[in-house]
């Protein structure tokens, strides 16, 4: 019984805490606009020269796969488009809906 007790003390204590501590927060600074496309900006240009990395990344990790296919004689494999870069095929008519006669 007293454990509960202790238990219950415990977390109305620390629910006291937070909302006092809660209560206490200054309200957000306004955003300026310029300040906001300003961070808009430097994080597409991260975004892409990370994206530059990558693909820097991905080119020499084929290379060096395909220089040691090469060394060992075995046939290098043609590059395949991933399912995700290849165009979508041109929608059937039968997708696209039938018409009615008459």
């Amino acid at each position: 019984m007293t454990k509960r007790m202790h238990a219950s003390a415990l977390a109305a204590a620390i629910l006291l805490a937070g909302a006092s501590a809660w209560a206490k927060l200054p309200p957000p600074p306004a955003v300026d606009p310029a300040a906001k496309e300003a961070a808009a900006a430097k994080a597409a240009a991260a975004a892409a020269k990370e994206k530059e990395i990558t693909a820097a990344a991905e080119d020499k990790a084929v290379r060096n796969f395909q220089e040691n296919m090469r060394k060992e004689g075995k046939p290098v494999p043609k590059p395949q488009l991933s399912t995700a870069a290849m165009p979508k095929p041109p929608a059937s008519p039968k997708a696209a809906g039938k018409k009615k006669k008459g």
